[in-house]
């Protein structure tokens, strides 16, 4: 049975574009980033590189950043990566990747971006295709449509919001494929403007895994660490939600740091880093890879770029209502802690 949450869901979904600006400020935290998860995993999906359905979805979050009223445009890029057959011949694939940014401007020049990437996983080999990783049909629910919501979400609740600092919104593409996106965003920045980057908070994979974790980035200073990690984890407290950071059980990670994602970009330019994710740093290699144990519902212990397991349908019986639950949780911490760092007024 649907519960009124999913009620509510359904019966907006088919007016995504036109209720949504209208009805945001009386939607529960969370309903947005969900609906707007569900929206993108089921109308686009097979979003890899340089995809029609990658430059589809670009198009389609341009227009929900313009009907916020945001200046917003698309960034095409270009890069490659290796692809491996079957026999190990190894050749270049190129791709153009396409780039969303949307801009909340503030009153100074410094600045704050929130990034999600929109991509999903493309077959690196005739490997990865036999194994069901990637291609058409990938929905990428948790990896990474529900951070796309969150992102839609916040963009919406700040919109009429005044703020000292300004907010950059930006999905990236390319993710998959080794941080194109975000490397192409970092090389197009000025000087100034990588002095004047506050901080990059990073939305991946928020669903699936067993606990929701909020890690900074390995050169992120203390000082910065406490304002934003640790006051992310205060504000989940207040609320009841769990959160953790990664316990350093791995040495190649430290404790309360995060990596592997479009963050780590930035992070190895010494911009700091707030990594949002949902995993279990205690499990496996204790990487962060491994997302929950090992079940007859998730066998390897992840549903990363998996065909079969990575869809609304496979993650709904598996995880009932988790994705309500956890774009509430996210959006419940997110919202108070952008408004507090970004220093926003009245609406």
């Amino acid at each position: 049975m649907f519960s009124a949450t999913r009620h509510r869901i359904a019966a907006l979904a088919f007016g995504v574009c036109f209720i949504l600006p209208v009805q945001a400020k009386d939607l529960p935290p969370g309903d947005i980033a969900t609906l707007q998860a569900r929206h993108i995993a089921t109308v686009f999906p097979g979003r890899m590189t340089g995809s029609p359905a990658e430059m589809l979805s670009a198009d389609y979050l341009r227009q929900q950043f313009a009907e916020m009223g945001y200046q917003s445009d698309i960034r095409a890029f270009h890069s490659r990566y290796i692809y491996t057959s079957r026999s190990n011949n190894k050749n270049w694939h190129n791709v153009t990747g396409s780039t969303v940014i949307a801009a909340h401007e503030g009153k100074a020049e410094q600045q704050i971006i929130i990034m999600a990437h929109l991509d999903t996983f493309a077959p690196l080999s005739d490997a990865d295709t036999d194994k069901n990783l990637g291609g058409l049909t990938l929905q990428g629910v948790d990896d990474n449509a529900a951070g796309l919501g969150v992102l839609l979400e916040l963009a919406e609740r700040l919109k009429n919001i005044p703020t000292q600092y300004g907010i950059r919104f930006i999905a990236t593409s390319g993710e998959e494929e080794g941080k194109l996106g975000a490397e192409n965003v970092l090389k197009r920045m000025s000087a100034a403007e990588k002095k004047n980057t506050l901080l990059v908070i990073n939305l991946d994979n928020l669903i699936v895994g067993d606990k929701l974790y909020f890690n900074s980035g390995k050169t992120t200073p203390n000082s910065v660490r406490k304002l934003t990690r640790d006051r992310a984890l205060t504000i989940a407290r207040s609320h009841g939600i769990q959160a953790a950071i990664n316990p350093g059980l791995n040495p190649a990670y430290p404790k309360g740091t995060g990596c592997c994602n479009d963050g780590e970009v930035f992070d190895k330019a010494g911009i700091p880093v707030l990594y949002v994710e949902a995993t279990n740093w205690a499990l496996g290699k204790q990487d962060g890879y491994q997302q929950r144990a090992k079940t007859k519902a998730f066998p390897e212990g992840t549903s990363w770029h998996d065909v079969r397991l990575d869809n609304l349908q496979h993650i709904d019986r598996a995880l009932p209502q988790r994705i309500e639950r956890r774009s509430r949780d996210v959006m419940k911490v997110m919202l108070p802690l952008v408004k507090e760092l970004a220093k926003a007024g009245k609406a």
